[in-house]
């Protein structure tokens, strides 16, 4: 049931309370009106009979009187019969119009007593529609007044987002802890296997062995890199500077080896505002994505745009044939459909995530679409700035 329904039934509720209040009031009026009318109209109905012949007063026959009373009792009753009329007439009327009055009162008590919930309500909408898992969980109902039912539900609803907050909030310090802390070891590690490969008299064995242990020294830094840059990204971002995404596209398109692949570029202006580096690893794990998740002798297309307020950034690229229902699947952390790639290797499938990430972090946000014969099409759709008023 919404506001507007509840609001409706307690005008009616209300319109309809002073209405039975009035209408029986009005009976009660309209019976002891009668009663009394009618016993004036009806006192001493044998007064002409009182009178013998000859001794009426004014100078009357007792005809004359008879006729006289009988006249004057049917004055009483035509002034009986027009007051009990204009008694209903009149007080139909106002009883129309208390009822009226009535509707009009409860549906102002009725949306008087509803802001409360309507503040709790926009509230949780607005938590609800924030971007990003965890984020505006800041907002507070913080309802003023006395400690009714309403109040102790605000102060509830406040409490539970507040522990919810505090949840979310120790929970991305803790990955970007453990994360700087696992930085320290591994780069320790890869040092002392560095050393170890280029000493003099390290046999072939020795230097084997090394680079397989570089290699997952690599590997876990990757994570870890991942897992920072995911646990930055759903920070909100504070400091904002114009960026070009066809100037990072570009970039990134030039660092990026493909050799068997075929690249194809469409980069047109597309300025957003945002952190450059959260911007940059967002279209590097765009096109490392598009080029692993490749077939051979494929082709990575990556376009740039403006349309309707927006920046759009598009990467699409062959590969295998991902089926339409996993793809949401795709932007989950740890989530991976295809093992198989182009240059060997498996990632750990925070690329799409941390994607979907910074874009909302930005106030955007990032969409998949499979295409036909296979591979995908990521859109990444940012706000462009303001234009300044002239």
């Amino acid at each position: 049931m919404n506001s507007w329904t509840i609001r409706v039934r307690l005008t009616v509720l209300y319109g309809g309370l002073f209405f039975v209040a009035g209408a029986l009031l009005l009976a009660v009026t309209y019976l002891l009106v009668a009663q009394s009318l009618d016993g004036r109209v009806g006192a001493n109905p044998d007064i002409a009979a009182s009178f013998t012949d000859g001794a009426a007063p004014w100078g009357l026959t007792s005809d004359q009187f008879a006729d006289t009373i009988r006249q004057v009792r049917a004055e009483q009753q035509r002034f009986r019969d027009e007051t009990m009329n204009s008694l209903l007439t009149q007080g139909g009327i106002a009883l129309l119009g208390v009822g009226g009055a009535a509707a009009a009162l409860g549906w102002l008590v009725a949306g008087r007593g509803l802001q409360p919930l309507h503040r709790i309500t926009e509230t949780a909408q607005r938590i609800a529609g924030a971007d990003g898992v965890g984020r505006g969980l800041h907002e507070r109902i913080a309802l003023p007044g006395p400690r009714d039912e309403v109040k102790k539900l605000a102060d509830t609803f406040d409490l539970m987002v507040e522990r919810l907050d505090r949840s979310f909030d120790g929970q991305r310090r803790f990955v970007a802890n453990a994360s700087h802390e696992l930085r320290t070891p591994l780069a320790l590690n890869r040092a002392l296997v560095e050393l170890a490969v280029t000493r003099q008299g390290a046999t072939a064995e020795i230097q084997q062995l090394g680079e397989s242990l570089l290699a997952v020294n690599d590997r876990h830094e990757r994570l870890i890199d991942g897992l920072l840059m995911l646990a930055d990204a759903e920070n909100a971002i504070t400091e904002r500077s114009p960026v070009d995404l066809a100037d990072v596209a570009g970039h990134v398109l030039d660092q990026s080896a493909a050799p068997a692949l075929e690249t194809r570029r469409d980069l047109r202006p597309a300025t957003t505002t945002g952190d450059p580096i959260l911007l940059e690893r967002l279209t590097q794990n765009l096109v490392e994505n598009a080029i692993r998740h490749n077939v051979p002798d494929g082709w990575v297309a990556v376009a740039t745009t403006t349309t309707a307020g927006s920046a759009i950034l598009t990467v699409a690229n062959t590969g295998p044939a991902v089926p339409a229902y996993e793809i949401e699947a795709l932007f989950q952390p740890f989530r991976r459909l295809h093992r198989d790639r182009i240059g060997g290797g498996r990632g750990f499938g925070l690329g799409l995530s941390i994607v979907r990430a910074v874009a909302r972090a930005h106030g955007g946000d990032a969409q998949a679409q499979p295409r036909p014969g296979g591979g995908l099409t990521v859109t990444v759709t940012l706000p462009t700035p303001p234009v300044p008023d002239q």
